[in-house]
């Protein structure tokens, strides 16, 4: 295994401290949950290739270009509002 050292600033890693503190884990386990739990352009569009093939196989839906979009746009608004949520209730920073 090798170290890596990631620049980040300070109040970055006291949230990530916090994290793994509240998580009983240290820093290290913490950014490899991550790092196996954020997906790769590559995986993202791997993964919705096989959701497209599922339902297309089961329901006999072939997902379009227009819906695939759409559905990211809901993505991306409903993460926005999230984020916002929770500035608003002053977590996450």
């Amino acid at each position: 295994m090798s170290d890596v050292m990631i620049r980040v600033p300070e109040e970055v890693r006291d949230q990530l401290a916090a994290v793994a503190e509240a998580r009983g884990t240290s820093l290290r386990a913490l950014m490899q949950e991550i790092a196996a739990q954020t997906l790769t352009p590559d995986q993202i569009r791997e993964r919705g290739e096989r959701v497209s093939a599922v339902l297309a196989e089961l329901f006999g839906h072939e997902v379009t270009d227009e819906e695939s979009a759409e559905i990211r746009r809901r993505v991306r608004e409903a993460a926005a509002a999230h984020r916002a949520a929770l500035q608003e209730a002053g977590i996450g920073r």
